[in-house]
């Protein structure tokens, strides 16, 4: 029983940190942070078997392991409102090519970090962007401003001989 409590604690207090780390964080990982993972990992695994080495302890504390993260993930899916707590929103980062510096602050994204996922979706301009939006998974999606009043293409439907 002692397995159990020691790995749910464990559990949240990770969820936790995790979450505290921010989207942005967790979306791209250096190799410093992916070896800070997993001693990170090894240290949980000792704060939570103790020294309990036997399969049976091992056991119980992946499944209870397991069973918080499959608990959580049926919560989001069941309610809406827990799926924004758990889970996040997605949050606008450019407005009609406008960055929204509030929420660039409220994630620790810098201008610089902005500009490279721009050149990444293949955006050149910020005048380009309707939409710059940071998903809760920690990418930034883009939606490409509408070009009004384009002739080009007026004028290809003209020479078109059908």
């Amino acid at each position: 029983m002692d397995i159990i409590l020691r790995a749910t604690a464990m559990f949240f207090i990770m969820y936790l940190l995790l979450r505290l780390l921010g989207k942005r964080e967790l979306s791209q990982v250096t190799p410093f942070e992916l070896v800070l993972l997993i001693v990170m990992g090894d240290l949980v695994q000792q704060g939570v078997t103790h020294n309990d080495f036997s399969v049976t302890g091992a056991a119980l504390a992946i499944g209870t392991i397991a069973f918080w993260a499959l608990a959580l993930s049926w919560l989001t899916y069941l309610s809406p409102r827990a799926e924004r707590v758990l889970e996040g929103v997605p949050r606008v980062l450019i407005r009609n090519g406008v960055i929204v510096q509030a929420n660039m602050r409220r994630d620790r994204i810098t201008g610089a970090e902005l500009e490279i996922e721009m050149r990444l979706a293949g955006i050149a301009h910020m005048r380009d962007v309707a939409w710059g939006i940071l998903e809760p998974n920690g990418k930034i999606s883009f939606i490409r401003r509408e070009r009004g009043g384009d002739t080009d293409s007026k004028q290809e439907d003209d020479d078109d001989p059908v």
